[in-house]
């Protein structure tokens, strides 16, 4: 314990005297801005989106490096143990704070290996149900269920999953009891809300909205804190009944630990500035995104309450750890 609280003790010290003129130095040579997710997935987007504009606001190039595998481990782990220079950094999503639910074993801690840097964006889910459903509200479905416990279902993209996860705490806010059917993706979940097959599903917004629009599933609520804006008319869930939920796939940014504060204080002021601007807010927009610019504690704490939701949800859902 001695030599943990020294080892603590002398990094504090080295931070303190890291000199200002550090900041003003960085960067000198490209950023590597590692994404744990194959291209083309809700990350890589962000991190697409953000390339350009983030560039011209640290004063040097961030250049993309896909890094897919392992629920995005296996990218986070190579910037768990990268040089804690600034020049490695990681942008990933909510599988960080899910990861540590349902695995029994990783190669680093979220808390200890890393230094938040901000949350970057989140996009809403919406639950939807079939429209052989007589409930056309979430509190009418939830009291259909009650009284028939057993018998209505939900789908996932897999056990484990955030959304999984996600849905469990709902029904469980709800005191409601469905059987669980797990399927290979969203697509394949919704074609069962579309033929029936399940009553309700927690899909990821942009997937479901071209078959709300078109009446052909019914949109029981949207699980982020503020209503989607191309669907106005659907109400939160805090608001359809539910108080205190919220579930949305959200990004952030984090930099290894050991990273001179300097350099966090100004990738976070380059990073916020860029999600502030009009462009990245225009360009967000068209993928259901919404920018979430942060301090580094803010991003932290949330990080925490992250994980505990989570790890509550993983409980509740009996989900065997891999």
């Amino acid at each position: 314990m001695f030599r943990i609280a020294s080892a603590s003790l002398a990094f504090t010290l080295f931070a303190s005297l890291v000199p200002p003129a550090l900041a003003d130095s960085y960067p000198e040579r490209p950023i590597r801005l590692v994404v744990p997710f194959a291209p083309g997935g809700g990350t890589d987007v962000n991190a697409r989106i953000l390339t350009d504009p983030f560039s011209r606001a640290i004063g040097h190039t961030v250049v993309v490096d896909n890094r897919p595998g392992a629920s995005s481990i296996l990218g986070t782990d190579i910037v768990a143990k990268a040089n804690p220079d600034g020049y490695t950094l990681l942008l990933n999503s909510i599988s960080i704070t899910i990861n540590p639910a349902v695995f029994k074993k990783l190669p680093f801690d979220i808390t200890r290996d890393f230094i938040p840097i901000s949350l970057v964006s989140n996009q809403p889910n919406i639950m939807v149900a079939s429209l052989s459903l007589p409930a056309k509200s979430l509190m009418e479905f939830a009291r259909l269920a009650q009284s028939s416990p057993g018998k209505y279902t939900f789908g996932t993209p897999g056990p484990g999953t955030g959304i999984h996860l996600a849905t469990e705490l709902l029904l469980q806010k709800l005191d409601v009891s469905l059987v669980h059917v797990p399927y290979k993706g969203t697509g394949p979940a919704l074609t069962a809300v579309l033929g029936s097959e399940i009553a309700v599903y927690v899909s990821t917004f942009a997937s479901a909205l071209p078959h709300v629009r078109a009446n052909r599933m019914r949109a029981y609520a949207v699980t982020t804190a503020r209503r989607a804006d191309p669907l106005p008319d659907v109400p939160t869930v805090a608001e359809a009944g539910v108080p205190g939920y919220e579930y949305s796939t959200w990004y952030g940014m984090l930099a290894p630990a050991g990273t001179p504060q300097p350099v966090i204080a100004k990738l976070n002021r380059a990073l916020v500035s860029t999600l502030k601007s009009s462009q990245v807010q225009r360009l967000f927009v068209t993928q259901g995104l919404t920018a979430l610019p942060t301090t580094s504690a803010e991003f932290a704490k949330y990080i925490r309450s992250e994980m505990t939701k989570w790890a509550g949800a993983a409980q509740l859902a009996k989900v065997a750890m891999r």
